[in-house]
């Protein structure tokens, strides 16, 4: 998912637009987690992005992203881009320790 979000809406307070995006980016981990992973592997990570921009997005955690969109907003920026790709993981092999 690529998506620009605007930061204001008119008649409704920035808080409770940052917290329907947070909302809606959740309601996306969500759906994204519950699909089938594909054989040989046994989760989805999710390889996330957020920036004022395209341009400025940066790598980060999924957890991380709703301080990071908080902190944009802050900065007086009129939207916030992210970009979110659900991505299978393997599980690694565990080394022995002695």
């Amino acid at each position: 998912m690529k998506k620009s979000f605007s930061l204001t809406a008119p008649g409704k307070e920035d808080a409770r637009v940052r917290d329907k995006i947070r909302h809606e980016l959740n309601k996306y981990a969500k759906r994204e987690r519950k699909k089938d992973v594909p054989e040989g592997y046994f989760r989805w990570d999710l390889n996330c992005r957020v920036g004022a921009d395209e341009e400025s997005a940066t790598a980060m955690p999924f957890k991380d992203m709703a301080n990071t969109i908080d902190t944009i907003a802050a900065t007086g920026a009129p939207k916030v881009f992210v970009e979110i790709e659900a991505v299978a993981l393997k599980r690694s092999a565990r080394t022995k320790e002695s």
